[in-house]
């Protein structure tokens, strides 16, 4: 039994002790299905369960804290989630994304967490927005765009060169918490990051020649992926994607769509493709489904290799690419 391994049985001893001399109307059975062989791991959302499951393997137990089919931005935690995140021994999360969990981590986890906000720098929300014409750096914000002034685009695992790079730091932070498995989890960090890059590769060679570069999207969470692979973003909303855009960005967003005739409009899974179809109505484009893989549909057999090579494929159709 390692040193890791006996302080967690040593603790679930002393809790269970604890319980029994307490009152017998308060007992409880401690965090569902802690296992005092596997790190206990909490990711605050899909991409990085997939990354913690993939370098964790059999050494870990992730629990996402966003159901499938769930959008995760505006994320509430029940008792029993804020009780997962105190209990666990790893917190992945992307600080700023999810204000709820933020909360948590700050009154019971602060020494347990993992931003990967912190592995590199954010790209700015505005940064590589496409400008309309007439507009510059003093142009008035739009309803429904002022959430993008000064703040952070999150959506950094849409490059998967930057996913990989936070899979080789939790790969590291795993290593401190369970020491005896270290070399185990850099070993299956050292594969993710091939998968990775190989997957970069892919769409660099599958992006390379297109007939369009623009991309209409239903909110503005592809700004990593447009920048890597030399695309242009038109966001219909900001980074919210529940947040109605106003009949003038509407406005403005067909007559782009016009102009680099658009021949699909975007939409994603978790969010209805209602205003998607408006534009491609009035353009006489079609839709289709560009996933930002902030978590995957409910009862979906896929993982973040196949959605972003579904998205690849989704892209060089629509930009007509060779």
């Amino acid at each position: 039994m390692n040193n890791r391994t006996a302080s967690r049985v040593l603790a679930a001893a002393t809790t269970a002790l604890l319980t029994l001399g307490g009152a017998a109307a308060c007992s409880t059975d401690g965090p569902a299905g802690a296992d005092p062989q596997r790190v206990d791991v909490v990711a605050a959302f899909y991409p990085l369960q997939f990354i913690a499951e993939r370098i964790g393997g059999d050494a870990v137990r992730v629990t996402n804290l966003v159901k499938p089919g769930a959008e995760p931005h505006d994320l509430e935690l029940n008792p029993s989630q804020v009780g997962e995140v105190s209990e666990a021994e790893l917190i992945v999360y992307l600080k700023g994304f999810q204000p709820a969990v933020d909360e948590a981590i700050e009154q019971n986890a602060t020494d347990r967490a993992f931003d990967v906000a912190t592995v590199q720098p954010l790209r700015d929300a505005t940064a590589g927005a496409h400008e309309h014409e007439g507009e510059g750096a003093g142009a008035t914000e739009e309803p429904g765009h002022e959430e993008e002034s000064g703040g952070k685009d999150p959506h950094l695992w849409l490059d998967p060169t930057r996913l990989a790079t936070v899979a080789d730091q939790l790969a590291e932070r795993l290593g401190k918490v369970d020491p005896d498995r270290a070399a185990d989890f850099t070993s299956r960090a050292r594969a993710l990051h091939a998968d990775l890059e190989k997957l970069d590769g892919e769409y660099a060679t599958g992006l390379t020649t297109c007939q369009r570069r623009e991309i209409v999207t239903s909110h503005t969470a592809f700004g990593y992926l447009a920048e890597r692979y030399r695309l242009e973003q038109v966001g219909i909303t900001g980074l919210s994607p529940d947040v109605e855009p106003s009949p003038q960005r509407l406005a403005e967003v067909i007559e782009e769509a016009r102009e680099h005739k658009a021949t699909t409009i975007f939409f994603e899974t978790l969010v209805s493709p209602k205003v998607a179809e408006t534009i491609a109505g009035q353009v006489g484009a079609q839709t289709a489904v560009l996933d930002p893989i902030e978590g995957l549909a409910d009862g979906s057999g896929s993982d973040y290799l196949s959605v972003m090579r579904t998205n690849l494929q989704t892209l060089r159709t629509a930009l007509g690419c060779s």
